[in-house]
């Protein structure tokens, strides 16, 4: 059954959406409060607390869908992603650190719309917060029907820039899928790889 079937089950016969249980709002609950702590750069306790209690009224009052898994959680590729996060993190945050002393506001940026292979809702939340923590480019706007995220990125001086942005953002939610997404995604994912290789084999 698609995430679409099972999101439309969630409905009753009237079309008023059925309360999600505790276990379909637990991903959302975690991953709400380990962007607060992330946000406030302050993972104590009672800050976490604090964020809980908020991600809790925020998921009462506003009624949003429940987070549907994957079913597949790849510990080795959480860590790989964890770790490759951190560099950027850190090597973004020197880049930006430049162009502040060197460049100033002769630095140029651009909005670049990047459309996502994947339709379910965590992967393109996790896409957009983390590319968003990430110094010199945070999301803008998200088309949620076409999977698709608006992003403001820096240092952005011509064509190739914006598809290199494109490719750095497609390399993240790659790296989400292959720790977290379902196994279609993975095998199509995976399939792309192949067809990439190929091709560069081939190429003389």
């Amino acid at each position: 059954m698609s995430p679409q079937q099972r999101l439309s089950d969630a409905k009753n016969e009237s079309g008023k959406r059925q309360r999600a249980t505790l276990r379909q709002e637990l991903p959302l609950l975690v991953w709400m409060v380990l962007v607060w702590g992330a946000l406030w750069q302050d993972f104590a306790p009672g800050n976490l607390v604090f964020g809980l209690l908020l991600s809790l009224i925020v998921v009462n009052l506003f009624q949003l869908p429940p987070v549907i898994l994957s079913g597949r959680f790849n510990v080795l590729r959480a860590f790989t992603f964890t770790v490759a996060f951190l560099w950027d993190v850190v090597r973004a945050s020197f880049e930006v650190m430049y162009l502040a002393v060197f460049r100033g506001p002769k630095t140029k940026s651009a909005v670049v719309a990047v459309s996502l292979r994947t339709e379910s809702d965590l992967l393109v939340t996790a896409v957009g917060h983390a590319l968003t923590l990430v110094p010199g480019s945070f999301v803008v706007e998200v088309d949620r029907r076409s999977s698709t995220l608006y992003l403001h990125v820096l240092n952005i001086k011509d064509q190739t820039g914006v598809e290199k942005a494109r490719a750095d953002v497609l390399d993240l939610e790659a790296r989400l899928i292959r720790m977290m997404g379902s196994k279609d995604e993975l095998a199509a994912l995976n399939a792309e790889s192949n067809d990439a290789a190929m091709g560069t084999e081939g190429t003389p």
